[in-house]
Formats: structure tokens, C-alpha cells, sequence
């Protein structure tokens, strides 16, 4: 097929998705049961799909998983009683929330979201990660930007560390906040090291928006300025246009990247990753998390209908339990 048949394939496969009913955006579980079983948190990338996967999923008839998102009150309660914690606004507060509450013993918490491969961070945490979808990256702009929305990789990795000719004033370069799985992401494939002080590093990227709040994933009412880039899911932003997401794209417009235009969703982008639920390992065996996430026949892996729905690829590795922490 030719690039011009497919990019139409892939606009009209984008759009035949808005058309079918979608679970309404949540920010948190609605319905019975109140409290659920599994609950997972963290990624804002993933957080709409495993609103509706929790929604759409049943064990003998019961919605066992609750999904919260990466945003909303300062605090979330996830079960009947005690279990009332500060909610995690990104892949890596999701798992440190899992972790604590594995080494806690206080059943608030037993998935994570993560939009990036963090076990080598979280050494000794006996922790699997497993990958459930597929998602892309590329950059974002204003519909009226002067940046080129068209730009490779190598361009991208010259404003991202300050080397571009007039990086801070032709381009203003902004990334999410410290502990998102889709900065982590980004980054590395930029050939860039992640860390907390990063923006002091290089000083012409900014993560905080103009009251000093960190930025969240993929919002992008952010761009206020006609320069600014900022590192946006494909996944999220159809979601975001189509309704399946609450919108927040705003003026946001993603980039051809690399010569691949964003509607060519995850099977040829250039920053193609896996997202993951991450689960404590020694859980892997009990009936409900062995039901909901390992293997291909899992009841999270055979809903490739609520997954392609909200933006993401269907993944090949769906429910492999090969990544562990070390």
C-alpha cells in the first residue's frame, strides 16, 4: 500500500473508533463495587484505557479492578478503610505507591501503571512489568507555531540539550515532570540521560508551567507560546480528539516526526514503545491477577477492542511476565 493510501487507511481507522460507544472519561472508579480488589495507579498515558479496561473487564460478574488518575484530588481512597493516600501523578509515583504498599502489608495498592521499562530502577522490589499495548511519541506544537512540524530526530536532540541555533528563543523546548514514564521515554531516545535537576542541566527546557507546577503528560494546553515543543503520545492525543479522553489538547498539534505522520499510529513511529502494568512478582500466581494480565489469553490481552479504542496498538508481547526487576 502506498504512504498516501496508508496514512488515509489510518485516518479512517482513527476515526471509525470515535464512532463506537466509548466507556465515559472517569477520573476515578464510578459504580459498584466502590472499592475494587485490584487497584492500579500511576501513568497518566495509560490511565483512560485501564478506566475503560476496568470498566469493561468482569471476573463471575464483578468489576475487580479500579483505575485512578494520574490527576485530580490532592488524595484518593482506594479501599473501604485505611487506605487513604496521596495520589501518584506518574509511572514513577505508581510504582513507588505499589512498592509501599507491598512493603507497607496495606492492600492499598497492587498495580502500577508505567508508561516506560523502570524495573532496572527499582532493584530488589521483586516487581514484573507487563507490557499490555503499544503507544508512540512525538512532539507537539501550536497549530500556529513557527517550529517546523517536521523535524528528525537529531534536530529534536539539539533543542533538547540546548545546542540548537536559537534554542530559548526560536524554540522553548518543555518536557512533563520528573518521574513521568514518558519523559523517562523520550529522553533516552533522544540519546539524553533523565535526571531530577535536568532542566538545570540544560537550562533551556522548562517542566514547570508558568505558576511553577510541574507539568503532567501530555496536556497540551500547556503551549501558550508559538515556540514552545512539548513531548506528546499519539495514543493520548487521538483519545483526546475523538472523546474517549477528557480534551486537553488545546491548540496542541502533533509533528510528522522522522518522515512518519502521527495518524500512522505505533507500527511505524520512530519512538514506538510498550506500556506496562506492573505487578508485585509473587502475585503472578493467584487466581485474579493471573486471570487479568499473563499471557495473550489474559482478560486484559483479549480486549483489543477497549485497547485500539482508546488510541493504542494492539502489542505482540501482550502479558509476557519476562521483565522483572533485578
Amino acid at each position: 500500500m502506498s504512504p498516501k493510501r496508508l496514512l488515509c487507511a489510518a485516518v479512517a481507522t482513527m476515526a471509525a473508533a470515535a464512532l463506537v460507544a466509548a466507556p465515559a472519561a472517569q477520573a476515578d472508579p464510578t459504580g459498584t463495587p466502590n472499592f475494587r480488589d485490584i487497584v492500579a495507579v500511576g501513568s497518566d498515558t495509560t490511565q483512560t484505557v485501564m478506566n475503560g479496561l476496568s470498566d469493561a473487564i468482569t471476573i463471575n460478574g464483578n468489576k475487580v479492578m479500579g483505575s485512578y488518575d494520574a490527576r485530580g484530588s490532592a488524595t484518593i481512597q482506594t479501599k473501604e478503610t485505611g487506605c487513604t493516600i496521596p495520589r501518584p501523578a506518574s509511572s514513577g509515583e505508581g510504582v513507588n505507591a505499589l512498592v509501599a504498599a507491598v512493603e507497607g502489608n496495606t492492600n492499598c495498592v497492587q498495580v502500577a501503571r508505567s508508561s516506560s521499562n523502570s524495573a532496572s530502577t527499582f532493584p530488589g522490589k521483586n516487581l514484573t512489568y507487563i507490557p499490555f499495548a503499544v503507544d508512540a511519541m512525538t512532539y507537539a506544537v501550536r497549530s500556529d507555531s513557527t517550529v517546523s512540524k517536521k523535524l528528525t530526530t537529531a534536530q529534536l536532540k539539539s533543542i533538547y540539550n540546548c545546542t540548537a541555533p536559537g534554542v530559548g528563543t526560536n524554540f522553548k523546548p518543555l518536557l512533563p515532570q520528573f518521574g513521568s514514564g514518558s519523559r523517562d521515554f523520550f529522553l533516552k531516545q533522544l540519546g539524553l540521560t533523565n535526571t531530577a535537576n535536568y532542566t538545570t542541566q540544560f537550562p533551556c527546557v522548562i517542566d514547570t508551567d508558568v505558576n511553577g507546577e510541574p507539568i503532567q503528560e501530555h496536556v497540551g494546553t500547556y503551549l501558550t507560546d508559538t515556540k514552545q515543543i512539548l513531548p506528546y503520545s499519539i495514543a493520548v492525543y487521538a483519545s483526546q480528539i475523538y472523546g474517549n479522553a477528557p480534551a486537553a489538547q488545546g491548540k496542541a498539534v502533533l509533528a510528522t516526526f522522522n518522515n512518519v505522520a502521527p495518524t500512522v499510529l505505533n507500527t511505524s513511529s520512530s519512538f514506538k514503545r510498550d506500556v506496562y502494568n506492573v505487578v508485585p512478582s509473587q502475585k503472578l500466581s493467584e487466581s485474579a491477577y493471573s486471570q487479568l494480565f499473563v499471557g495473550g489469553t489474559s482478560l486484559v490481552c483479549t480486549r483489543t477492542d477497549v485497547i485500539t479504542q482508546f488510541g493504542f496498538g494492539v502489542n505482540p508481547n501482550c502479558g509476557s511476565t519476562q521483565i522483572v526487576t533485578p
